[in-house]
């Protein structure tokens, strides 16, 4: 069964995460362009991709490993942005709001999972 991506409330919440991890990364020492502000973003443009693309398949059990590569993307993601923090490339409010966000997806997507009829 496929899914119109544009419609599920997970893709739009990563397009939002994409987004501010975009403005966050903007800050980031000049260094770090093809470090960590280009690997965190690769990560953020991975979550919704993988949505985008697993929603594009004929099955329900297809969707749902796109679904697993989101969430491993999340998870790497979570774990950039906390060593970022640690560097004092963001301030502690920022990576506090950018986990929270994460955090919030993580379980969105989960909870998605649960309801896919495999």
């Amino acid at each position: 069964m496929k899914h119109n991506f544009k419609h599920l409330n997970i893709w739009k919440l990563s397009i939002e995460l994409a987004d501010e991890v975009y403005v966050a990364t903007d800050s980031f020492q000049k260094n770090e362009e093809f470090g960590l502000k280009s690997q965190i973003r690769r990560c953020v443009v991975s979550v919704a991709s993988n949505i985008a693309e697993g929603s594009s398949r004929s099955s329900n059990k297809d969707f749902n490993r796109f679904l697993e590569i989101s969430l491993g993307s999340l998870y790497e993601l979570q774990t950039q942005i906390i060593i970022s923090g640690n560097r004092d490339y963001f301030e502690m409010s920022k990576t506090e709001k950018l986990e929270n966000k994460i955090t919030e997806l993580q379980r969105m997507i989960s909870g998605f999972q649960r309801n896919l009829v495999l």
